[in-house]
């Protein structure tokens, strides 16, 4: 197998590996949130909320990001755990 094969099968295997991660720490999760898809417009929303504070819903979707970005940075770092405990 040559070099540049060699370097894709890793990949794969890598993304499939933090694939995996990502869904064993979202099954851990007791409420997982999704982003409110209804905040994307500033006027549908507005008119659809009972509340229609824009601040809300970007306040609550920066927090659901936010915790998505932590779960991905979790995944990468116990991946790279494993990969070096291979490496050994």
């Amino acid at each position: 197998m040559n070099t540049s094969n060699k370097q894709a099968d890793n990949t794969c295997k890598r993304r499939q590996r933090l694939h995996e991660i990502m869904i064993a720490l979202i099954q851990k999760q007791e409420d997982f949130e999704l982003m409110d898809v209804g905040a994307s417009g500033y006027e549908s929303s507005f008119r659809n909320k009972k509340d229609g504070d824009p601040a809300k819903w970007i306040e609550r979707n920066q927090r659901i990001l936010n915790k998505y970005q932590a779960l991905v940075h979790t995944a990468i770092a116990l991946e790279a755990l494993l990969d070096a405990e291979e490496g050994k």
